[in-house]
């Protein structure tokens, strides 16, 4: 019976401008199971293009190509793949096999493509192999093979899906005289078991051992003629198919996510050290990335924990903030000046304060209440001011000599926040200042040529003050005594001086009255609400921040806003560096797939000629760029910590602390984008190899 039927074929390759060539004309010919045909003419007749449009490589023809019942040239792509999957089997005269994979892989992989079981498809690749005389060879690659071997290879892997067609082109072209004789017979087997075996030759003599000659020339067949001397082996066969291949109904099945994911591998580990060194590429992106942001967190980090020691959860600071409600900067503060002139409050400004915050803690049935009341009060009073260059120091060592005099500048005046208490001082001796008495930040003592703080407690310094009260400029000018230096840790670097509250209310009096004014003394620019909980901490906060515009937090807060803002900023900006450098390597990574599939141009076409989907030559370059974005995500993830470690010693042993902070979800997310750009990159790629034409990509050198 008619296994194959060409009828009125017509062939036609377009050349450059509207020219085309006739590779086949009116091809009329019919195949049956058993025979095996001998396609012979010389190079250019038309033998190969008429093998590869039996073969489904080639659907772009004119007249009927009958497998079936059915005409190639109808078939869709899918058909098309499945037709060359499960009804033909390839050898070619270079063998075709995928130099990374071992024999046994080589064999198996159009099981692969139909996701067939690793058992199953094992099993029937070794016995076939076995039969073939490769039992010992199945663990070697291509390359350790002979010519012989390695064409038996190629038959057992156009075998293993149990094809009705073989179609061999020039399968003995690259054999020695004696070698040829065990291929021929091999063909010869198989053509005796029910197969159709077509070879397409130059060699006459393979053409004397065919049951059938069919000669081509110019595109024509101008002879066709079975061999009268042809005998069919009756005797124990070589090869003998029957009992190689199990007939079980062909399966539907099509390559697995899991499948790609060892062809993948297998590919990449044969070009490891590239794809390592691709890898390494992406990386440095990612470290980079890691190691600013882990930067940027610890750094805020450590400022915010600072601030915090120096505040209280159960105190509320509330200062102004140089705006009105509404946000808008008020124009008497945006004279640069303005800054050394205390913001105060007036008794209705903070009157209207307690009521618009009592009644909001009353909406969010709270039961707390801000007062002013005998011993229920809990808002009390404080000052702060920038006084850089109106406020001094002067420190006599008592020396006698004039010259031995210091003098420091005072950046802050600040009165000590009534959550201050003795764990924030530096020295063993020394305690919380009150009347006549001042503290110290330790950077003024630098100033001061003071090395040990222990030496200035108790020690008297003139303090020089000129400070604008109701619009009047008052000056401050007398001996106190300093009773401690105050740990102000973040913020130790400034120069500050605390002082009661009551005392420097006292010396605005005092100042006043000798400057014949009337002694209204000090209003606050700070006010400290004491509350009964965090929460109605927190509450208050969250009402001031988002509802009174005009208001803000204490001096360490602000600084700490600041800080952590410039940060923010900061990381950021190095976020965004980041992110040009992984575009980067987005683009290397893309450029590295696209030579790959230049690369391995003919494996792409061996795998569709086997019938591998568009789908599946997506899929494996796909799950390369997957592997690729894994294994640049955990090697940057393992040299940022390694890198990340090193810093925090060199830190620590410099600094004392380390300002980096490599939080768990960093790693995780420099792996999913290192994950992300990959397959971005390997969209294209892929795609690309995906469309190549299965003819041109087996020609390809």
């Amino acid at each position: 019976m008619k296994e194959l039927e060409l009828m009125h074929v017509y062939k036609d390759y377009k050349l450059a401008g509207k020219e085309k060539y006739t590779a086949l004309s009116d091809i009329n010919v019919s195949f049956e199971k058993g025979e095996l045909v001998s396609i012979i003419g010389e190079s250019g007749s038309g033998k190969s293009t008429l093998m590869n449009l039996i073969g489904g490589l080639d659907s772009d023809y004119q007249g009927i190509i009958n497998i079936g019942g059915k005409d190639l040239k109808n078939f869709k792509d899918k058909q098309l793949d499945d037709y060359r999957k499960k009804k033909i089997g390839f050898v070619f005269q270079s063998f075709n096999l995928i130099p990374h994979l071992s024999v046994l892989d080589n064999v198996t992989i159009p099981l692969t493509l139909s996701n067939i079981k690793e058992s199953e498809k094992n099993e029937k690749a070794i016995k076939i192999l076995t039969q073939l005389g490769l039992k010992e060879h199945i663990k070697k690659k291509p390359t350790q093979l002979s010519g012989g071997q390695k064409q038996r290879v190629a038959i057992a892997r156009a075998l293993i899906n149990d094809p009705d067609i073989i179609l061999a082109d020039e399968p003995t072209g690259a054999l020695d005289s004696s070698t040829t004789i065990q291929i021929l017979d091999i063909l010869k087997d198989i053509a005796d078991d029910g197969k159709l075996v077509i070879m397409v030759t130059h060699s006459e003599k393979v053409a004397k051992i065919s049951s059938r000659i069919v000669e081509i020339s110019d595109g024509k067949i101008i002879r066709d003629e079975k061999n009268k001397n042809y005998t069919k082996n009756n005797d124990k066969h070589l090869l003998d198919t029957n009992n190689m291949i199990e007939n079980k109904d062909k399966k539907e099945g099509h390559l697995s996510f899991i499948s790609a994911l060892k062809l993948s591998f297998h590919n990449m580990w044969a070009s490891k050290t590239k794809n390592f060194l691709m890898a390494l590429g992406v990386s440095i992106s990612l470290i980079a990335m890691i190691i600013m942001l882990s930067f940027g967190s610890g750094l805020t980090s450590y400022i915010s924990t600072l601030a915090e020691d120096y505040s209280n959860p159960y105190y509320v600071t509330i200062s102004k903030s140089g705006k009105d409600k509404d946000g808008n900067p008020i124009e008497e503060n945006q004279d640069p000046a303005s800054m050394f002139i205390p913001k105060m409050f007036e008794e209705n400004e903070i009157n209207e304060i307690i009521t618009d915050l009592n009644n909001y803690l009353e909406t969010q049935n709270n039961d707390f209440r801000i007062t002013t009341e005998g011993d229920n009060q809990n808002i009390t009073y404080g000052f702060s001011m920038m006084t850089m260059t109106s406020g001094t120091i002067s420190y006599d060592p008592q020396t006698g000599n004039p010259e031995d005099i210091k003098t420091s500048s005072i950046m802050y005046t600040y009165t000590t926040p009534p959550y201050y208490d003795d764990h924030n001082l530096i020295t063993e001796t020394g305690h919380m200042s009150g009347e006549n008495e001042i503290m110290l930040s330790s950077a003024i003592l630098k100033l001061l040529d003071i090395e040990d703080p222990e030496e200035i407690i108790g020690k008297q310094v003139t303090l020089n003050i000129n400070l604008t009260v109701s619009n009047t400029q008052i000056i401050i000018n007398k001996d106190v005594t300093i009773s401690a230096i105050v740990d102000v840790s973040a913020f130790s670097s400034m120069m500050v001086m605390y002082v009661d509250y009551d005392f420097l209310n006292n010396c605005v009096k005092e100042a006043q009255q000798n400057a014949s004014l009337e002694p209204t003394g000090l209003n606050p620019s700070l006010l400290f609400i004491h509350t009964d909980s965090e929460e109605t901490t927190d509450l208050l906060n969250y009402y001031i921040e988002n509802n009174r515009k005009d208001l803000s937090g204490s001096i360490e807060e602000e600084l700490s806003s600041m800080f952590s803002e410039m940060m923010s900023t900061f990381s950021i900006a190095l976020a965004i560096i980041s992110g040009i450098s992984l575009i980067v390597a987005l683009i290397m990574i893309t450029v590295v797939l696209y030579m790959s599939v230049s690369e391995r141009t003919r494996e792409i076409g061996v795998l569709k000629s086997i019938g591998a989907r568009k789908k599946d030559i997506k899929l494996i370059f796909s799950t390369e760029s997957l592997l690729i974005g894994i294994l640049s995500g955990i090697t940057g993830i393992i040299f940022s910590a390694i890198i990340g470690g090193i810093l925090a010693l060199i830190f620590n042993s410099l600094l004392g602390f380390a300002p980096i902070n490599m939080l768990w979800y960093y790693f995780v997310g420099a792996l999913f984008i290192s994950i992300i750009i990959s397959v971005l990159a390997g969209l294209y790629p892929s795609s690309k190899a995906a469309k190549l034409d299965p003819v041109e990509s087996l020609r390809h050198e």
